[in-house]
């Protein structure tokens, strides 16, 4: 009876035996696997898996880094002003008292149109010599109809006849001399002592220094006309900066949340007197009135590259990580972020000193959300 209960025995513990020898020979390859998938979390640090199609939804553009011949750039601070060519004053030509005004600041004008209206009692002495003066001319030519008349009947000698045709030339010439001189003034219509300021050019009112019954003198300035289709950026260089600016350089405007490229017009070749700079000026379109004069914006004149084997990326191509630059290279599996150490800034770009050796596809727009991506899986590793 015991042997039979000890063959039952036996199996059993046997088979317990085995369990546990194969539950301890589990274990191990577990943890090695947890081990594996541990190292290769860790090489996978600062990647960012995405597909094509993701890429291309997202708006990453991506850009090889541009190597030699890296332009350069001098950021200065500039101020629009009205285009010199584009901007004219309308002064009263003779004294007198403003009686009306017909523009105000801001307001549209054409060519020709009145401006103002001034009452004087010079314009009343000049018009008083137009009609003497043409009173004259009637009279000399009707005196020379007369001694043409005497001289075909054979009564009056040809002496009288000269002298008469003589008369009525000298007659019309002082009313033109009188004409002119009127409409030197802007007179010619209206009341007898009154006349008129017209704009010299068409654009817009943008500084009036006249008040309605003032009474101005000769040469007054009463308005101020811009044609602001095209306005001026004004930069004032060191030295040795300006020598490196030529006339037809590019010029990258910006304001706030306003960015255009111009074109400079002048280089001053004189210092100026009280800054010591060098005054150079840009011609900027502003057809759609984007700019207004006297604002202040930045400037980045670009200059001629040196011709060396400098890498540069596109500002928008860095991204800050742990207060630490890094530029996204593309992988065969989407981007890895990689370290860089960065040099000047040149506009638009920025020169990598290190990092980068200029063959490599990097992330130019948009490289921010692959800063978030990468973000988003570091937290999830964490967790």
């Amino acid at each position: 009876m015991k042997k039979t209960i000890l063959r039952a025995l036996v199996p059993a513990t046997f088979a317990l035996t085995l369990a546990g020898c194969g539950g301890g020979a589990e274990a191990p390859a577990e943890n090695a696997a947890n081990e594996h998938a541990s190292e290769e979390g860790h090489a996978e640090e600062g990647v960012v898996t995405l597909t094509q199609q993701q890429i291309t939804e997202a708006g990453i553009e991506v850009v090889r880094p541009t190597i030699g011949g890296v332009a350069g750039a001098i950021e200065v601070s500039a101020t629009i002003e009205g285009d010199p060519q584009g901007v004219q004053v309308a002064s009263a030509a003779i004294a007198g008292r403003l009686v009306s005004l017909t523009r105000n600041l801001g307001q549209p004008v054409g060519r020709g149109d009145v401006l103002a209206v001034i009452e004087s009692r010079e314009a009343a002495s000049l018009k008083g010599e137009i009609e003497a003066a043409r009173a004259r001319a009637a009279l000399a030519q009707s005196n020379l109809r007369r001694e043409q008349r005497l001289f075909a009947e054979r009564v009056s000698p040809e002496q009288d006849l000269i002298a008469a045709r003589t008369a009525a030339t000298e007659a019309n010439i002082a009313l033109r001399l009188a004409q002119q001189q009127l409409a030197a003034t802007g007179g010619g219509g209206g009341a007898l002592n009154r006349v008129t300021v017209r704009s010299p050019i068409s654009g817009q009112v943008i500084a009036r220094s006249a008040t309605l019954g003032q009474t101005v003198a000769a040469d007054a300035e009463l308005f101020r006309i811009a044609n602001l289709s095209k306005v001026s950026v004004a930069m004032s260089l060191l030295p040795a900066d300006a020598g490196r600016v030529q006339p037809g350089a590019q010029v990258e405007v910006a304001g706030p949340g306003r960015r255009q490229a111009a074109r400079v017009t002048f280089v001053s070749p004189v210092l100026d007197e009280t800054t010591r700079l060098v005054p150079v000026i840009a011609t900027l379109d502003n057809g759609g009135n984007t700019w207004r004069v006297g604002e202040t914006v930045n400037a980045s004149i670009i200059v001629p590259a040196g011709g060396d084997r400098t890498v540069a990326v596109p500002s928008a191509a860095v991204q800050m990580i742990e207060d630490k630059p890094h530029v996204f290279v593309r992988t065969a599996t989407g981007f890895k972020a990689v370290p860089v150490t960065l040099g000047r800034r040149n506009g638009g770009q920025v020169v990598v000193t290190a990092g980068l050796n200029g063959g490599e596809r990097i992330a130019s727009t948009n490289s921010f959300t692959l800063k978030a991506e990468l973000g988003k899986g570091e937290a999830e590793h964490e967790d």
